[in-house]
């Protein structure tokens, strides 16, 4: 499955995003789907995954309460709502996709990755 991200901008601290991460070659249906973001010098960090049958989600503590994590079968095409931004949210996105059959948090287990999006949330 190819991954697209997009979405990402400049907003300001408090504003919200919303990333979009549409599939091709094939459907989500059969995997879990998730979001990570990459700060300058950091890791590559897990933010919010679901799993595409049955739509459970997970969230990292740094974003629970504030990012929504969801998907659109039609459109196959899975979305991370991003609500009151802060500076520490500035990072690039990356979409993600595993075969893995429950949520995973760990990079490495994710086989199929989109190419990134930019966010920048300025104070």
């Amino acid at each position: 499955v190819q991954l697209q991200a997009s979405g990402g901008g400049l907003v300001q601290a408090g504003g919200s995003l919303r990333l979009s991460c549409a599939a091709s070659g094939r459907t989500f249906s059969s995997y879990t789907v998730g979001w990570f973001r990459q700060a300058p010098g950091k890791e590559r960090e897990f933010v919010a995954a679901i799993m595409w049958k049955g739509g459970s989600t997970y969230y990292a503590d740094s974003v629970k309460g504030r990012f929504t994590i969801s998907r659109d079968n039609a459109k196959n095409t899975m979305y991370l709502h991003m609500n009151n931004l802060k500076p520490e949210d500035t990072a690039v996105y990356y979409c993600a996709a595993t075969v893995a059959i429950v949520i995973v948090t760990t990079p490495k287990l994710y086989g199929n990755w989109g190419q990134g999006t930019l966010v920048t949330v300025s104070s």
